[in-house]
């Protein structure tokens, strides 16, 4: 499959430092992104760690680049000590307890909307969807792409959930688009995502109810693959690997079938991120408070899960 992204939304900025693994090896990217190929599954696993809240602000964004730019020149293997070692699976994840990723940056948001700054905004929702497209599409590779959601799962950290080709969640997740309850909507490939998954009524429920689901109710949906005790999203997906084996190379195949026949062109995405920024140059002051008040929420969440 050709991939149309266009060039550089963000600077690459980061070269990633290796160390040695019992089970593979590590890549630090920078603080706010880990890198581990487990040679045991053959999955690699990125698990973000956003500052100051759990987000995709713009210093991450470029550092999942950096790491996508990383895979797509891999060919699916890597050097693991001086032993080459194929890559099946691409895990994404959180390094935030409590937290898979609340979404878009609301912070900056808010910013670039009082600034009138209609660059910035879609500046922001270009390297948004670049990353996430790479990972839609598979990052042009044989390889099957997971989710393990724990936590809380908003917004634009639900868009990242469903850009994978299979979503395992913790009984303890919960899932929701908040966008609505400020005059919004998630403009970063939700729609896109959610209708080839479940179909257009359900996408457009789920993404105006303004509700949090568990990961049981987002199951029975079909949005959720496979639901883990807490604490067990890992061994999970160590698990599906496992059962795959057999078939993984079929099953692998699929995936690109799927994508194939549900197939989303980027400028899709693009054109969606451009009536988000439409949209969000039209919200009024009482639409920005609303804002600010999840934007606090977001703060007070990520404190408390660091306390905890």
């Amino acid at each position: 499959m050709e991939m149309h992204v266009p060039s550089a939304v963000l600077e690459v900025r980061h070269v990633p430092a290796r160390q040695p693994l019992a089970t593979g090896v590590a890549f630090r990217f920078s603080p706010q992104l880990q890198v581990h190929y487990d040679k045991d599954t053959r999955a690699i696993w990125s698990r973000w760690l956003p500052e100051p809240r759990p987000c995709f602000n713009p210093a991450l964004l470029a550092d999942i680049r950096a790491y996508y730019d990383f895979l797509g020149t891999s060919n699916a293997r890597i050097d693991c000590y001086g032993e080459e070692r194929a890559i099946e699976y691409v895990v994404l994840a959180s390094a935030t307890p409590g937290v898979f990723n609340l979404g878009g940056d609301l912070d900056l948001f808010k910013q670039l909307i009082g600034a009138r700054d209609r660059q910035g905004l879609l500046r922001y929702g270009r390297a948004c969807i670049d990353v996430l497209y790479r990972n839609y599409i598979g990052h042009e590779l044989p390889v099957t792409t997971v989710s393990l959601v724990q936590g809380e799962c908003l917004g634009g950290g639900f868009e990242a959930a469903l850009s994978s080709d299979v979503i395992v969640a913790e009984r303890g997740a919960r899932f929701g688009f908040p966008e609505i309850l400020f005059n919004l909507f998630p403009g970063m490939g939700a729609y896109s995502f959610l209708e080839r998954r479940i179909g257009q009524r359900d996408a457009e429920a789920l993404i105006t109810s303004g509700k949090i689901y568990s990961a049981e109710e987002m199951a029975a949906l079909g949005v959720v693959d496979r639901v883990a005790d807490d604490g067990n999203g890992p061994a999970e997906v160590a698990a599906l690997i496992r059962d795959r084996s057999r078939s993984r190379t079929a099953l692998a195949a699929l995936a690109t079938v799927r994508r194939r026949v549900h197939r989303i062109e980027f400028s899709e995405l693009l054109e969606i991120v451009q009536i988000w920024v439409d949209s969000a140059l039209r919200l009024t002051p009482r639409d920005l408070k609303l804002m600010q008040r999840l934007v606090s929420r977001q703060n007070g969440l990520n404190e408390s899960h660091q306390i905890h």
